[in-house]
């Protein structure tokens, strides 16, 4: 990929925009073909139903515990079985001994910074925590609240240089204060990757409210091609998940941190005050990017890689070279 080169971070040498890949032979390709025509009209089917009909009905006709064993059920059809969960610093085999503030959702304000590969990430999140999903941007504090389904769709879109519509746009201090019981799921990287780099963040993260908890989350996968790096890419990524007997997630969840950007001052806060108007565009504070930098950090040592400082204008340019190549 030598053609790529000039997509790959300085500092590292990571190119984060490459599609995985697994080789296979012959003969486990007609195996995995075996595999794939058989769960691809049960997992379409499945899909159809839940996000045109089970996904709109009332808590009271599907509570929360229906609604998580439907999404594991989701899961469960292409094999994803198998979830390796630790939190970061803790021993294996003593994740019972932990605090249950150590969780995002058991703190009453919690909100997850989660890293961005895969159409999975949302699935995921949603059968344990089943958070609000938000769309983050570039250059505004602001974020689109949207369902399951978009966040889904998200993994599959091309990168997004420009925020839409200041009246689709909130803060994460109106999603908490609107809903104190509910998790806030964001994906500050603001596009997918292949899971080998951490891009720089939105300042979405800096309009949590000061008593809020930021989980950094890190899901990888084995095999890793079931990541979409690549926007568009929805036939490889069925082949990938569908013909292959299991997949494994490992999910890193590191400590929560707080935003003391955002202290409270005289029952209102500075942060707030700024960020709630006119859409939050102002430059960031050394204060601020500090704590853009812990989370990011704590990211990248949760899954192993490293920071990169490619940009959405440098994958916005990979992919066209990408999609010129393909030609």
């Amino acid at each position: 990929m030598e053609k790529y080169s000039q997509f790959r971070d300085r500092g590292s040498g990571i190119s984060p925009f490459i599609p995985s890949t697994t080789p296979t032979s012959t003969v486990t390709k007609l195996l995995h073909g075996t595999l794939f025509l058989f769960r691809l009209p049960l997992f379409l089917s499945y899909s159809v139903v839940f996000f045109l009909v089970l996904d709109h009905l009332p808590s009271f006709i599907i509570p929360q515990f229906a609604r998580k064993l439907l999404l594991w059920t989701f899961l469960g059809i292409p094999g994803i079985w198998w979830v390796d969960l630790q939190l970061d610093g803790v021993k294996r085999g003593s994740l019972s001994q932990q605090p249950s503030s150590r969780f995002p959702g058991n703190a009453r304000r919690s909100v997850i910074a989660a890293q961005f590969t895969s159409p999975i990430d949302a699935l995921y999140l949603a059968a344990i925590f089943d958070p609000i999903f938000t769309v983050s941007y570039p250059n505004t504090r602001k974020v689109q609240r949207v369902s399951l389904l978009r966040a889904i769709l998200l993994a599959f879109s091309p990168p997004v240089l420009s925020p839409p519509s200041p009246n689709n746009l909130t803060t994460l201090r109106a999603l908490v204060k609107q809903n104190p019981h509910r998790v806030i799921a964001v994906f500050p990287e603001m596009t997918t990757t292949n899971g080998k780099g951490i891009m720089p963040f939105s300042p979405s993260l800096l309009t949590a409210p000061a008593d809020a908890q930021i989980f950094p989350v890190s899901m990888r996968y084995t095999p890793p091609d079931i990541t979409t790096p690549v926007p568009g890419a929805y036939l490889s990524f069925l082949w990938n998940l569908l013909s292959r007997p299991t997949h494994l997630i490992r999910v890193r969840i590191a400590e929560g941190v707080s935003n003391n950007s955002a202290a409270e001052t005289n029952g209102g806060s500075v942060a707030s005050s700024s960020t709630d108007r006119a859409g939050g565009d102002e430059e960031v504070t050394p204060e601020e990017q500090a704590l853009l930098d812990k989370i990011s950090d704590a990211l990248a040592r949760l899954a192993r890689n490293k920071r990169v400082g490619l940009t959405l204008r440098d994958k916005a340019a990979f992919i066209e070279a990408w999609n010129k190549g393909r030609k």
